[in-house]
């Protein structure tokens, strides 16, 4: 398979994992009150660990290698954290809350941009950075179905089908980032960074805060599994 087929095939592949996600959430009768409590919250703290995983393993140092300067990506990165702040107070305003949907889009979009990059400049942390992409996104994909169904007029088919159109999304951002990449190297490597920023202010705003169960303490360690998965992706890819 050549390189741009195998990034058409991560990226549509990574978009479709919300839509697993969404459709594992849609199962109403495994056990729902368990669903709704600690395996929920266990999903999202893996899904928070994953996201901080992207962002140490490979978002941050690829990003800051394209980039080459460390106060511009330090800048980029703390313009990702603010404009992901804004848009998300702008969305509260408008009272539509759904942090775990609106982390799955803010995220998805600029993380294809950059794995069409890292595929055309041939970069070995691409397929890690798929992996970790599919990986948030089944979680995301899950909690954002469940979350979205407790809003009033919500309706289970449209959410599915919803979460089924962004799967093109994907792609048409990463042959962006794959025509961009090899000619503005700083331009990925920003993209980056700014969407690094942006996920760790999700993570500590939404995510975390929805990850902790009163009185229960093991969800939280879906986090620290998360995390350490990543590593052991890292580590594999490393000797490929």
């Amino acid at each position: 398979m050549t390189p741009f087929g195998a990034m058409l095939l991560c990226t549509a592949a990574a978009g479709a994992c919300p839509l697993l996600g969404g459709m594992l959430a849609s199962v109403e009768h495994i056990r729902p009150r368990w669903l709704e409590t600690e395996f929920r919250h266990s999903v999202i703290a893996f899904g928070g660990g994953i996201l901080v995983a992207a962002v140490a393993l490979v978002l941050v140092p690829e990003g800051v290698g394209y980039l080459g300067s460390p106060a511009g990506g330090t800048g980029l990165f703390i313009a990702g954290g603010v404009t992901f702040l804004l848009l998300e107070r702008s969305l509260v305003k408008r009272r539509r809350q759904a942090p775990q949907f609106i982390a799955m889009l803010l995220d998805y979009l600029p993380e294809s941009l950059a794995l069409g990059g890292m595929f055309a400049l041939q970069d070995s942390s691409a397929i890690l950075l798929a992996a970790l992409i599919a990986l948030q996104n089944l979680p995301e994909g899950f909690n954002a179905f469940r979350e979205l169904r407790s809003l009033p007029k919500f309706r289970g088919g449209r959410m599915l089908m919803l979460m089924a159109a962004l799967i093109p999304l994907g792609p048409a951002a990463g042959i962006v980032g794959w025509t961009l990449g090899p000619a503005h190297s700083e331009f990925l490597g920003g993209v980056m960074l700014f969407a690094a920023g942006g996920i760790l202010y999700l993570i500590f705003q939404d995510i975390a805060p929805n990850a902790r169960l009163a009185n229960h303490r093991a969800p939280t360690l879906g986090a620290v599994l998360g995390f350490s998965l990543a590593m052991l992706g890292q580590a594999l890819a490393g000797q490929v």
